[in-house]
């Protein structure tokens, strides 16, 4: 049975807790348009990629599940610390902080899971060209991602479910710019939370470093494939068919390497500092990734570059008969 033993109702997003009140308008301004910005940027690259039917292959198709994964993550986790800083509601239901936490884990968890289907096109396409046309197609690469949509759902449901289980008589105060399993089980008390808190530890490194394994080994494979190669022009172009994959996967594990890391060897942060490293690193390339996507992918870039000037164009010979 699933209960809230402790008749806890709602949590308190306690967002940047250094941060002085002067400051909340502009906070909420630029955490605004940057949803905005990610917002902006995954639509349009679903929609254009929907709308070009020359980029409809497995590259690009695997792109838009990304870029779908980042517009739903923003959509789970920005507008509620947006609506503290800007109308002062810091104030989330108590099952409305557990789907947010559902969200973010899962979410993140599918990440990896894409990247590492990312890393497989451009492993196959690289050291295995001749079977790449047999191998990877519009139906193989949707069925490849709809499994990294599928894999973490009875995982992180089951983080999620048994989090609900524990009983809540600490603080109602979330730490946190959003929801995040930490943040509230340490909420809570009794000896299953130390459970809750190692099983989820398990998922997260399931999720996290099988796919990391993986695109390593492909992105070392690809590197020594393009070494052997004799011809430099041969090596630019073929390197620069993995270089947006490559970016993309560095701007989602580094950051987090980088804080496992600072944390194990004992440099500490302040409680600001991790909470806004940890929103960096998690909205950053939702963010970012559509601008990888449009000045490092050749294709994509070429096709927007001709759709500007058929559209320049077009205005000019309309301004002409005016």
């Amino acid at each position: 049975m699933i209960a809230n033993f402790t008749g806890m109702r709602s949590f308190l997003i306690l967002g940047f807790p250094g941060l002085s009140p002067k400051y909340y308008g502009p906070v909420s301004a630029l955490l605004f348009f940057f949803y905005l910005a990610i917002a902006i940027g995954n639509i349009f690259i679903l929609t254009f990629v929907v709308q070009v039917k020359s980029l409809q292959k497995p590259t690009y198709l695997v792109f838009c599940h990304l870029a779908l994964n980042d517009l739903t993550f923003g959509t789970s986790t920005l507008p509620k610390i947006i609506s503290k800083y800007w109308f002062g509601d810091s104030i989330i239901s108590f099952y409305g902080c557990f789907t947010q936490m559902f969200f973010v884990h899962y979410l993140g968890s599918v990440t990896s899971f894409i990247l590492l289907v990312m890393a497989l096109d451009r492993f196959i396409a690289i050291c295995i060209p001749l079977r790449y046309p047999v191998l990877i197609t519009n139906n193989s690469i949707s069925v490849l991602c709809g499994f990294a949509w599928f894999i973490p759902l009875p995982l992180l449901l089951t983080t999620v479910i048994y989090a609900l289980t524990l009983p809540f008589c600490k603080s109602n105060v979330i730490a946190q710019c959003y929801c995040d399993h930490i943040s509230i089980t340490s909420q809570a008390c009794g000896e299953n939370v130390i459970i809750a808190q190692v099983t989820a530890l398990c998922m997260a490194m399931f999720c996290l470093l099988l796919p990391l394994a993986f695109i390593l080994f492909s992105y070392i494979s690809i590197f020594v494939v393009i070494l052997k190669m004799s011809n430099p022009a041969g090596r630019r172009k073929t390197s620069s068919t993995c270089t947006p994959q490559i970016f993309i996967t560095c701007l989602f594990y580094l950051p987090r390497c980088f804080v496992y890391v600072a944390n194990t060897v004992g440099f500490s942060f302040s409680l600001d500092v991790r909470i806004l490293l940890i929103l960096l690193y998690s909205l950053f390339p939702a963010a970012v990734n559509p601008i990888i996507y449009c000045f490092k992918t050749q294709d994509i870039k070429q096709t927007l570059i001709k759709k500007m000037k058929t559209t320049r164009i077009g205005i000019e010979i309309k301004l002409s008969f005016l």
